[in-house]
């Protein structure tokens, strides 16, 4: 039997002689290159990022973020913050450079420069590497945005009081205030309303509804003070101290 008898060759034109659209590339000649970009190294990227979003979550969930109450302008001493992402930008704005006359360099000049060089990174460092220390400059760029959002959220976070904040801007529920009685005369003729609120909402100091306390408790406060708030604000007589002391301590306590 002679080599190739019987065998038939049949062409198909629906086939292209170098069809290589399904071969990956080599990157063996590209140092630490060895697999293409799609999909291998960004299905790698997504995975990353899909355990991140996942522990992110389980964060929110075991300590999520406490509601305060609805912004009132008319408040006196609330302090506004923004979200704790922003706190870099905010601490940014109290430095003499980036404030007052200068507020534009603090708001677009400065943050305009840190966001361009990052976006810029990927191209001013072009260079075949991956690791960080054969990137100097995309490296450096990371570096010291790293350090610079970090030690200004950590100045903006350190210099503010964070329990007595959430004291002051808790919700509080809706009671109904009877503006006719001994203990909300004594209230308003004190120098309590200028720090509690008109309705005891809390302004500079905190709400005084539902606060849980005794009237002896509440009159040793009003005598002696407590954090903040100084000894001897209340300069009323016996009695009028314990008409306030009764009404503060019978507000939500039903």
């Amino acid at each position: 039997m002679h080599r190739g008898k019987g065998m038939k060759f049949v062409g198909d034109s629906r086939v292209r002689e170098n069809d290589d659209r399904h071969i990956p590339k080599d990157y063996s000649e590209y140092p630490g290159r060895t697999e293409p970009f799609w999909p291998n190294f960004l299905l790698k990227e997504w995975l990353a990022g899909a355990v991140f979003l996942v522990g992110f979550l389980c964060l929110t969930v075991a300590a999520p973020a406490p509601l305060e109450t609805m912004a009132d302008p008319t408040t006196p001493g609330y302090i506004p913050l923004p979200d704790w992402y922003f706190l870099f930008l905010y601490q940014l704005l109290k430095y003499p450079f980036a404030s007052g006359d200068f507020v534009v360099v603090g708001t677009v000049i400065i943050p305009g420069l840190a966001f361009g060089a990052l976006f810029l990174a990927p191209f001013l460092d072009r260079g075949p590497e991956r690791r960080p220390t054969r990137r100097p400059i995309a490296t450096s760029l990371m570096l010291m945005s790293i350090a610079a959002v970090f030690y200004l959220t950590w100045e903006a976070a350190s210099h503010v009081n964070w329990e007595a904040r959430a004291e002051q801007n808790k919700i509080v529920e809706d009671v109904e205030i009877d503006k006719e009685s001994a203990g909300y005369q004594v209230y308003s003729s004190q120098s309590c309303m200028s720090c509690h609120g008109e309705n005891l909402e809390g302004a500079s100091g905190p709400p005084l509804i539902g606060t849980g306390l005794s009237p002896e408790e509440i009159q040793d406060i009003a005598v002696n003070g407590t954090g903040s708030m100084p000894a001897d604000q209340f300069k009323g007589s016996d009695k009028e101290l314990q008409q306030l002391s009764e009404f503060i301590a019978g507000l939500g306590s039903e």
